[in-house]
């Protein structure tokens, strides 16, 4: 099948900088005038893509060396919103 909008350079320009910036195909195609399907064949032919994410801050080292048991991070972890929040390490029952 064959889209029957004629595409000009500037709706090529602006599909690429929208997309840049990040617009949704949804958003890009009510700006523009379009449907949906017609911007995103156009801009996956012009190889229009949104941005990578930006990384995400690393909340503590990746090569730390690992928590003992029971330590509160992780045990926390475990056992928060359970029938054992808020419960000791070790659980009793685990004990020998």
């Amino acid at each position: 099948m064959h889209s029957l909008t004629k595409w000009s350079p500037e709706m090529d320009n602006r599909l690429r900088h929208l997309r840049g910036a990040g617009e949704s195909w949804d958003a890009i195609a009510a700006m523009m005038g379009l449907t949906r399907w017609t911007t995103i064949e156009r801009g996956r032919r012009l190889g229009a893509r949104r941005p990578p994410p930006a990384p995400q801050p690393v909340g503590e080292d990746p090569n730390r060396p690992p928590l003992p048991a029971g330590h509160p991070l992780t045990w926390g972890l475990l056992t928060d919103g359970t029938l054992l929040d808020g419960a000791p390490y070790p659980y009793p029952v685990f004990t020998r």
